[in-house]
């Protein structure tokens, strides 16, 4: 006898196979997408934006960006010494001020103990003039916090005598946010200890 409708057997096995399209279907576009994301958000951390003045986003590479830790890290050390040690009557706060932007508490801690000994009024009082003639630094980039060790060679002229004296300065370094145009380097000292101060020999 025959009937109207189709085997149920026929029609289950119709079903299973349309269901189990849609579901490899669903899956397969799922992965690709999830890929697709990946690989955008791996080009998107390679990449940083500004906007030009015209408007314009560009986009800028940061693949180099490790390889420019050193020379970031050597010119914000530089920067640093200079700032706080190349000082006379006429920029010392100026200079101070600049370099406390550059370092954590310890350095306002040094800051604070160099001015209650009164080295900042001596340099008012008899008219010092401190100058950086070379800084030198060598920097652990390994891992972060990034220690160093910085040779700072400066010169106080006392008006008809000249001294020369090398200091060694140790601490770390971690970054930060950058602060344009007080931090542009977007690192931090911390940990930082004079060392050693020695006088050098005039060399006449």
């Amino acid at each position: 006898m025959k009937t109207p409708y189709k085997n149920i057997y026929n029609l289950l096995n119709q079903n299973r196979l349309i269901v189990w399209s849609l579901v490899i279907g669903t899956t397969v576009t799922c992965i690709v997408a999830i890929l697709s994301v990946i690989k955008l958000q791996r080009e998107t951390v390679n990449n940083a934006f500004m906007v030009n003045t015209d408007g314009n986003v560009i986009p800028l590479k940061l693949v180099s960006q490790k390889e420019n830790l050193a020379v970031e890290a050597l010119s914000h050390l530089e920067l640093f010494h200079t700032y706080f040690y190349n000082i006379d009557a006429s920029n010392y706060q100026k200079n101070l001020e600049k370099a406390l932007w550059l370092g954590n508490s310890a350095v306002d801690a040094l800051y604070r103990q160099k001015k209650s000994d009164g080295v900042y009024n001596r340099l008012l009082q008899y008219s010092l003039i401190q100058k950086v003639l070379q800084v030198d630094s060598e920097i652990d980039l390994s891992k972060e916090p990034y220690s160093f060790q910085t040779t700072t060679r400066f010169e106080i002229n006392r008006g008809t005598v000249v001294d020369s004296y090398e200091l060694v300065t140790t601490g770390n370094l971690i970054h930060v946010d950058r602060n344009y145009p007080k931090n542009t380097h977007g690192l931090l000292i911390t940990d930082y200890f004079e060392k050693s101060l020695k006088k050098l020999r005039n060399e006449n």
